[in-house]
């Protein structure tokens, strides 16, 4: 009689623990799980037993045939998990397919009640228990995350995030145990493993418990990865310095947080600043400062590349590549994609062709050894480069001369002189010599200029031509020589600083495409202001209205100020918007940063509804914030969905879809719907009473 056969003779005399072969074991049809077990459970189950063995018996009865003799194989009643994991092993060669498995053999009970009893009767352990034990086995035994993962069948990362969770304080998890936590609160708390920090965050939370809030907390002193400043430095570098970088496991950290803002703003002024002393060295600026941002209220005169002619090597070679590079055009213009030799060939032809258009302005020797360079860091984490600044220090003086117009003469100290009077005349006549250089009193002096200014006004409204002339001076005179004063008329231009209302609005594409077409007029402009009539004057009537336009479009101010009143303003500024044609899409899309992740969830809800459809809305119904905001900027790439404060104006109000989407859990305590956002207006709404009118006409 062999082994098997002694055993299979034990077995059914059943109630014993006995060894069978894995290969005579099946799945039992009266099992009471009918859904099968996941993948992960079998590859937890698989490593579970490779490193204990089998810590429970499986439990099974004999199968019986037709005429009810045993067949030599047994159905597997309590333990079809751990059967499948030892044949997932065996297809893995890790064991073979006669290793004995030990079970008990069971005739008495029905195995539906009983498999159902070990599935329903049972009680699974508190996580808190399970975070502390993960920990306890890395202390006690030194084992790293690898190997407690392999010991337990599942990821590195679930090892991680339940080594965190159990390194929380244990205050905190006693909280959790006690059930006035939640485990997404805990959760958040691990965020760090200061348990100081963590008991003080908690004991000054409020009714107000979200994880976010309590991320937000722990977190609020570190510099998250997507920072400007972090992406400027590097995490390799930053830990380099000695700096730690916290990872939420929990959730997507976009690469964590910077625990130490003092090192890292040290970091970024150092590297800032040798990339100034590498620019002032190697192209001989005066000085080079360094700021995080950039410093708007410097009220410096900025100076701009000339034209300069290109040497006549420049010139053949700008010529050689140009038709080069049409040549090439022309050849492929009708292929669907370029073999790479030919794309290198084209990028090297750009290149060139770049190079040599950059020589065609360049700074004066003078200006550069007067002037400085501003190293700051733009919004998107790289070193911003502003070149041409004067101190007032380094300005040069005017220069003192006399000077003959009209009739009379203006002196070194500014006096005018009556002109006429000729030096031979005072040599015949004392008292004559001794008048000639008293200047004109103040008071005809205005009287005069009155009269000619009047004389002004009344001839230039007659002539528009010139009248075009004199508004794009006034204004240029001010936009590229602040410091000059060399307009007569009585026109300012004001320019608010975008960047005050929008962080890093001068790094987006609009804005560098308005700073480009700035820097192309001024390398246009000449050098003395005193020459800027002339070169106006000489321009063609397109260019002077482009010019006018550019200088105009520089005042335009449509930012809403919460305390401001300013209705016909942004009135008109709808109106200017109509004018253009202005199409925002072009310049603004909404993304997680710029809009989506600034609202609330209803307002998100609201632009995936209005722009894809309320089936789309609804998927983004249960999600987390964060995780909302990034489904619906998936959602809105190639829509051209617009807030409401972006889009052309509608000649009457009416109601969007949006207004259907606000949850009710998302309007405020007293039930009021949320404002529209473009209700930035005092409570008493948009017009103004009776009484104020008066003041806003006066205002405007």
């Amino acid at each position: 009689m062999t082994t098997n056969e002694t055993s299979a003779k034990t077995v059914s005399e059943g109630g014993t623990e006995v060894f069978i072969p894995l290969n005579k074991l099946k799945k039992s049809p009266r099992n009471a799980r009918k859904t099968p077990h996941s993948e992960a459970i079998i590859e937890a189950y698989a490593a579970s037993i490779a490193a204990k063995g089998i810590l429970q018996n499986l439990v099974v009865e004999p199968e019986l045939d037709a005429e009810g003799s045993e067949t030599g194989f047994y159905l597997v009643t309590i333990g079809e998990g751990r059967r499948l994991a030892q044949m997932l092993r065996v297809k893995r060669k890790q064991i073979k397919k006669t290793e004995p498995v030990r079970c008990i053999v069971d005739t008495k009970n029905d195995p539906h009640e009983i498999s159902l009893d070990e599935n329903v009767t049972r009680e699974g352990m508190h996580p808190a228990d399970q975070f502390e034990a993960f920990r306890r086995m890395s202390e006690e035994h030194g084992w790293g995350v690898e190997e407690i993962a392999a010991r337990f069948g599942v990821t590195p990362q679930v090892v991680r995030q339940r080594l965190r969770l159990g390194a929380v304080s244990p205050r905190l998890i006693q909280v959790y145990r006690d059930g006035d936590l939640s485990l997404e609160q805990l959760m958040a708390f691990a965020i760090t493993e200061d348990h100081a920090r963590q008991e003080q965050v908690f004991d000054n939370l409020t009714f107000n418990r979200d994880p976010y809030l309590i991320r937000r907390e722990l977190t609020r002193t570190h510099v998250a990865a997507a920072d400007r400043r972090a992406i400027f430095i590097g995490p390799d570098a930053y830990i380099g310095a000695g700096g730690m970088i916290v990872r939420d496991l929990f959730t997507e950290d976009r690469g964590g947080f910077y625990d130490d803002a003092a090192l890292l703003d040290q970091l970024v002024i150092a590297k800032l600043q040798s990339v100034a002393d590498t620019i002032k060295e190697a192209e001989g600026w005066k000085w080079a400062d360094v700021h995080v941002d950039y410093p708007h209220a410097h009220g410096l005169r900025r100076v701009y590349p000339q034209p300069v002619a290109l040497s006549e090597q420049d010139k053949v070679a700008y010529a050689g590549a140009l038709d080069a590079f049409n040549r090439l055009t022309e050849e492929w213009r009708s292929a669907e994609e370029l073999p790479d030799d030919v794309d290198q060939l084209f990028g090297k032809l750009e290149a060139e062709i770049e190079r040599i258009d950059a020589l065609r302005h360049a700074y004066d020797p003078d200006v550069i050894a007067r002037s400085g360079v501003f190293v700051v860091l733009s919004h998107d984490g790289t070193a911003r480069i502003e070149r041409g600044f004067v101190r007032a220090e380094d300005e040069q003086p005017a220069t003192e001369v006399a000077e003959a117009c009209n009739g009379y003469t203006v002196n070194a100290d500014g006096e005018i002189i009556e002109g006429g009077i000729s030096p031979e005349l005072g040599r015949d006549n004392d008292h004559d010599a001794e008048d000639a250089g008293k200047p004109l009193s103040d008071l005809l002096v205005r009287d005069l200029t009155a009269h000619r200014t009047l004389g002004l006004r009344l001839a230039l409204g007659e002539q528009s031509d010139v009248a075009l002339i004199a508004v794009t001076h006034t204004l240029a005179a001010q936009v590229f020589y602040p410091a000059a004063e060399a307009h007569c008329l009585e026109i300012r231009p004001t320019s608010t600083c975008l960047a005050d209302h929008a962080v890093g609005i001068e790094d987006t594409a609009a804005g560098k495409a308005l700073a480009d077409r700035h820097a192309g007029w001024a390398a246009d402009m000449p050098r003395d202001v005193s020459d800027l009539w002339g070169f106006i004057a000489s321009l063609d009537q397109a260019s002077v209205m482009a010019l006018f336009a550019h200088c105009a479009s520089l005042t335009v101010n449509a930012v809403k100020q919460p305390w401001e009143r300013r209705l016909r303003a942004h009135e008109t500024a709808d109106k200017l918007a109509t004018a253009v044609a202005l199409d925002m899409t072009a310049h603004w899309t909404p993304t997680v940063s710029t809009y989506l992740g600034r609202i609330t969830k209803a307002h998100i809800l609201a632009a995936v509804c209005e722009a894809v459809g309320g089936e789309a809305a609804d998927r983004l119904v249960t999600l987390k914030k964060q995780s909302m905001a990034e489904a619906a900027e998936q959602l809105l790439v190639g829509t051209g969905w617009l807030p409401a404060l972006l889009r052309g104006r509608e000649p009457t109000a009416r109601s969007t879809s949006s207004e259907r989407v606000i949850e009710a859990s998302e309007r405020p305590a007293n039930g009021l719907t949320p404002p529209d956002e473009t209700d930035l207006t005092p409570a008493d709404g948009d017009s103004a009473t009776a009484q104020d009118e008066p003041l806003h006409i006066a205002a405007e």
